[in-house]
């Protein structure tokens, strides 16, 4: 991660997590929430484990409880929040490429900057599947970040 950050530093970087595998003591979760909260990282995507049947981890001793999977889950989800809006707001008053998407959402046509960080602006279908320069201003309540008009691009 650290060389990531050297290399690219406005990278966007998930982690994949498993929550809950069979094993996994409350010590352990700990210390991985403790690792994950420390590393510089974009955000979680948490998976609570289930079993599966005619699998090895199906008979595996120390089987977690669902509602001790649930919690722990919850626990990541709220600290790959946190994560996403710090990535996000180290992002704020940069000028990045978005890539629009197709959807009218509720009135906004929402998209993706080269480096993950999904913005909304007020619905344009001439916005639709189309790229633009925009300099990332602010974010909404619902989490997505909004911008300034695009920026002219002379490329």
């Amino acid at each position: 991660v650290r060389r990531i950050k050297q290399l690219m530093p406005h990278a966007c970087i998930g982690v994949d997590v498993i929550v809950g595998f069979p094993g996994e003591t409350e010590e352990l979760f700990l210390e991985t929430y403790e690792y994950l909260n420390q590393l510089d990282i974009s955000y979680l995507h948490v998976f609570t484990y289930s079993e599966r049947a005619n699998t090895l981890a199906a008979s595996m001793p120390g089987v977690v409880p669902k509602h001790i999977r649930a919690k722990r889950s919850k626990m990541l989800r709220v600290l790959s929040a946190k994560k996403r809006r710090a990535f996000y707001e180290s992002q704020l008053k940069t000028e990045r490429q978005v890539l629009y998407e197709g959807e009218n959402k509720r009135g906004f046509i929402e998209g993706f900057t080269e480096n993950y960080v999904r913005v909304k602006t007020p619905w344009d279908p001439k916005l639709a599947n189309s790229f633009a320069t925009i300099e990332l201003d602010r974010i909404d309540d619902d989490g997505l970040v909004r911008f300034k008009e695009s920026v002219p691009s002379f490329s």
